[in-house]
């Protein structure tokens, strides 16, 4: 049996590969997998990658202790961003091959919803194609699946509403024309009706600039390496809101520096993470207060870092 590395009030945060530790796992006891694995890129990242071609073979045993694990009204969220074809202004379609066989007639899921991360500090990349040959424009915007092992996962979009627009603090003010519209759309007298907040759409506007995380000047201080390619924290707080209830269990299999868990912690859910790469999982526990220090020096008086 694994040990977690480390354990908080909700949640265990795992290093090891994470398919010996989805094995572990009860089936139908998780109500949300949110994560984002290693993209099929052409570069090669220190977090480690496998290329576009065995994309989809490697990623379905993943794929399948996922199925496994998840409650039956439970959802799983993928952040998977594209990726070029080598030494050509074209795009691979890995990420399109992967949402086809996880949905398809013999995969564990449905679409429930498409969601886009847009990055606008985002580099202009590929260098070649955008700054060099001027041939494209920079890759700003992630692809998030949605999937659910049901037609009917738990959602709520209650739990996400956002202010009301200026524009439309003024409407519901003013009043509007009741009836048909030239889209064929009809707008009935209860829609001027104010609630709560407005519904989000399926954009997330998030720039990943943070410096100034206790994770990331921890990190510094002690010399561990940074994880390179974190989780802007408004994607998952947004999916564990609208995915998840209090005390609901949240699991990222792909952790990274966990600011899954960290978010999770936050808004009183049970999480597991598991992350491969040990001075990562290390680097992960300054996200909660008073842990990382005790963590650390526990593995470097064990040479572990």
């Amino acid at each position: 049996m694994i040990a977690p590395l480390y354990s908080t009030n909700f949640g265990k945060a795992y290093c090891a590969d994470c398919i010996d530790i989805l094995k572990t796992i009860p089936n139908g006891s998780i109500d949300l997998v949110i994560t984002s694995p290693p993209f099929a890129l052409r570069r090669k990242k220190s977090y480690g990658n496998v290329s576009a071609e065995r994309y989809c073979e490697w990623f379905w045993p993943y794929a399948q202790e996922i199925a496994r694990v998840l409650k039956g009204n439970g959802s799983f969220v993928l952040d998977i961003g594209g990726s070029w074809n080598k030494g050509e202004p074209t795009r691979s379609l890995y990420h399109f091959e992967l949402l086809l066989k996880l949905c398809s007639s013999q995969g564990p899921f449905k679409l429930a919803q498409e969601f886009y991360w847009y990055n606008p500090a985002k580099m202009p990349a590929p260098a070649q194609w955008v700054t060099i040959k001027r041939v494209r424009v920079k890759d700003a915007v992630n692809p998030i699946w949605w999937l659910a092992k049901t037609k009917r996962p738990k959602a709520s979009n209650l739990r996400v509403l956002k202010p009301y627009s200026r524009s439309m603090e003024t409407l519901l003010k003013r009043g509007y024309n009741d009836g048909a519209r030239p889209s064929g759309h009809v707008v009935s007298k209860k829609w001027n009706t104010r609630h709560k907040g407005a519904i989000p759409s399926n954009l997330i506007i998030a720039a990943n600039t943070m410096s100034s995380h206790r994770y990331l000047s921890s990190c510094k201080k002690h010399k561990l390496e940074v994880h390179p390619a974190r989780f802007v924290e408004a994607i998952p707080e947004f999916f564990i809101k609208f995915l998840t209830k209090k005390h609901n269990v949240i699991l990222d299999p792909f952790s990274g520096s966990n600011v899954v868990g960290e978010i999770a912690e936050r808004l009183n859910r049970k999480w597991i993470s598991i992350e491969i790469n040990k001075n990562y999982v290390i680097g992960s526990a300054f996200r909660f207060n008073g842990l990382g220090e005790a963590i650390y020096r526990r593995h470097r008086a064990k040479k572990e870092i």
